[in-house]
């Protein structure tokens, strides 16, 4: 069977153009029918091209269909650096398969600016802010930690000062590398806190090295997070509760939870904490605890909750399946119970909390039809009793938790 032919280049470029490109992506550039890439990609390549240069339309894309009926004469797609690496590469490989496809990769912005700041790539955050919140700094947030943060303009060095110096991170170090790797290129260091200059590059990256006051906001990496980091009305899942409770849910990479009576949101936040490519959906009837919810979730660097606004189980009608549900709110409604189960996916978990009889019966009859686990979870803390201080019992969690088989 004949391989079929690799029509599609991914072609990294950089700000030196082509000067700095090696033979075979030269030869990748000079055979395209078509060339297609942002204004500033074409320009750069311009000296070689001698096919049709299309400029990416808004939104990108649109450029799909035009470019897989292109197949299969020769088409090159520009990008920056690295195509693979916040870049384009991905979603080309999800519409062109890889044995059609190549990759002639650059420098990344990341490898050049740890070239110039002597760091080690292993060793440090690689972060992008294009079409991202800068909330999403927040969880990386460590004393002493370093950061390379691709920016989405030049708009963008302001916004991560600010979000530092409101988080007690203002003594931190800038470094504002611009136009990495071409005859524009510039490498100035500053303080969070000092004014940045006004003739900042769009095409920048930053290179922070954080130094937190004693009173800084950081984000810890355990489960459990304090109960003062959420706003709330009482409906919050506990700390040590919280922290039994997503052992219980045992989150994995690229997983999705269902948080089925949100309140605070504090479970479908710490669920996103484990691992950028998590996924939740917070639903919650109570207009102002979803809104809670959503505020403690950009708080908190997370922003990605989703959160839906209704009741259950008529909430839960087209969302995503679930690896994973938390009954936190809702739980006492057996119909409730069933739908999460219904649609949680086999090998999925289910982990319910439960504080009165009647919830709690609920959870043995589930336990009866589908297994797992029972458990009462007991807490006392210390509070002031008139001038002396004793433990004060706070109400007994009954935890059920269960894999669907």
């Amino acid at each position: 069977m004949t391989a079929p032919p690799r029509w599609l280049t991914i072609l990294g470029i950089g700000e030196d153009g082509v000067e700095g490109l090696a033979p075979a992506a030269r030869g990748a550039l000079a055979g395209a029918a078509i060339v297609y890439g942002g204004a500033r990609h074409l320009a750069l390549a311009a000296p070689l091209i001698t096919g049709a240069a299309r400029p990416w339309p808004r939104p990108l894309g649109a450029a799909l269909p035009g470019l897989l009926a292109a197949r299969p004469s020769p088409v090159t797609v520009l990008a920056s650096g690295n195509p693979f690496w916040f870049g384009i590469g991905a979603a080309l490989a999800r519409h062109v398969p890889m044995a059609e496809l190549r990759c002639l990769p650059a420098p990344s912005a990341f490898a050049l600016a740890c070239a110039r700041l002597g760091w080690p790539l292993a060793e440090v955050a690689a972060l992008s802010l294009c079409g991202r919140d800068v909330a999403t700094l927040i969880p990386h947030l460590h004393p002493n930690a370093r950061l390379l943060v691709l920016s989405a303009d030049a708009a963008t060095p302001a916004a991560v000062a600010a979000l530092l110096c409101a988080r007690g991170f203002g003594a931190s170090s800038l470094h504002l590398l611009e136009a990495l790797g071409g005859r524009r290129e510039r490498m100035r260091t500053l303080a969070a806190t000092d004014w940045l200059p006004a003739d900042i590059d769009p095409l920048n990256l930053l290179g922070i090295e954080l130094a937190a006051a004693a009173d800084a906001l950081v984000v810890p990496l355990g489960s459990g997070l304090a109960d003062e980091m959420f706003v709330h009305d009482g409906q919050l899942t506990k700390q040590e509760v919280r922290a039994i409770t997503l052992a219980a849910l045992a989150p994995r990479q690229g997983e999705m939870l269902w948080d089925v009576g949100a309140g605070s949101g504090s479970v479908g936040v710490e669920w996103l904490l484990r691992h950028p490519a998590n996924a939740a959906v917070a639903i919650e009837r109570h207009p102002a605890r979803a809104a809670r919810a959503a505020a403690n979730a950009a708080a908190l660097g997370v922003p990605r909750l989703r959160i839906i606004e209704g009741a259950a189980p008529a909430a839960l009608a087209g969302l995503p399946v679930p690896d994973a549900v938390f009954l936190g709110g809702g739980a006492e409604q057996p119909e409730v119970l069933a739908a999460a189960w219904a649609a949680l996916r086999p090998g999925g978990r289910m982990v319910a909390n439960a504080v009165t009889i009647q919830t709690e019966q609920v959870l043995l009859a589930a336990r009866q039809r589908h297994g797992g686990t029972l458990r009462r979870i007991s807490l006392e803390r210390l509070d002031a009793l008139g001038a002396l201080h004793a433990f004060r019992p706070a109400m007994t969690v009954t935890q059920w938790a269960a894999t669907k088989r």
